[in-house]
């Protein structure tokens, strides 16, 4: 339980809604800032505008998916005013407040770097990803079959970087019937593509292995789909990168070729924003209850 927790959300998209349903649930005092247009109200939680007494009073600050730009400008999907978070905000913390976003920019990592607060970037967690890959690749998956025109089945697909949701991507589109080559830069995954039956070749050989795909998913974060590769390209052949922004693909190029690439990071928030938000609440709550009863023992945590 997080009875005696002072909960502070700031911003957000429709995951974040789970999160404050589920520390509601939890018995937490949940406050929340930007939240101002909901399609449905919120139980059991305070609106509030941003300030330094909010922000003072959080013993968990928790912040959007993307925390913030390097400006301290917050995302929010429920307001129409801007939401900022300023030094000022850092400043006002408690010392031993705990800070949760998804992945932060260097604003908000700095800020926590010069004031000593406890930062936790739960994208950064095996478990959270691995759960995040099965939205991403069903989400992908829509994107393909929307803009092509042919059957996922018999086509022959690249997956482009065999981590978490490279993993879960490429096993998906062989259940589904697709010839399934995989670029990869090390040995192991290698080895493991070999072994789920799929044709894995070094990103270095990206261009001669390019000639012949119906569809290409990346996820490497950095430029790998190069204006070289997509010259080799089929000019019908469809490249979704699921890189964060900027992306690996040259898009620039793409369109000057005529070859369809499209950029989709954050898809667990667009394709199923309630699962992607359950598996942020349940990361998070329990993260809470783990470092408070790690911590402090003056406060009241409940099993």
């Amino acid at each position: 339980m997080l009875t005696g927790l002072t909960l502070v959300f700031l911003g957000g998209d429709a995951r974040q809604l789970e999160v404050i349903r589920k520390s509601t649930e939890l018995d937490a005092n949940v406050k929340v800032i930007g939240f101002d247009h909901l399609p449905a109200p919120l139980s059991g939680v305070m609106h509030e505008s941003i300030s330094l007494e909010v922000i003072s009073s959080a013993d968990v600050l928790v912040l959007p998916v993307v925390g913030s730009d390097e400006h301290g400008v917050i995302p929010t999907s429920f307001a129409t005013e801007p939401l900022v978070l300023t030094e000022e905000h850092f400043a006002a913390m408690p010392e031993d407040v705990l800070i949760y976003t998804g992945m932060a920019k260097d604003f908000v990592r700095n800020m926590c770097k010069k004031y000593c607060l406890k930062l936790f970037e739960v994208l950064d967690r095996d478990d959270v990803a691995i759960y995040n890959s099965i939205p991403t690749a069903e989400g992908a998956l829509m994107m393909a079959i929307q803009n092509t025109e042919i059957t996922l089945h018999g086509s022959t697909c690249m997956v482009l970087g065999l981590g978490r949701t490279g993993f879960t991507l490429a096993r998906n589109l062989q259940s589904l019937g697709a010839t399934v080559k995989a670029g990869v830069h090390r040995d192991d995954h290698f080895a493991r593509a070999a072994e789920m039956g799929w044709k894995p070749f070094i990103t270095t050989d990206l261009a001669d292995e390019a000639t012949d795909v119906d569809l290409i998913f990346n996820t490497i974060p950095h430029m790998i789909i190069t204006a070289q590769i997509i010259s080799k390209m089929p000019q019908q052949a469809v490249i979704i990168d699921l890189a964060s922004a900027p992306g690996g693909t040259d898009f620039r190029y793409a369109q000057r070729r005529g070859v369809k690439a499209m950029l989709a990071p954050g898809l667990p928030g667009i394709v199923a924003p309630k699962t992607a938000g359950i598996i942020m609440a349940n990361c998070i709550t329990q993260s809470i209850m783990d470092e408070k009863t790690r911590g402090d023992e003056s406060w009241t945590l409940q099993d």
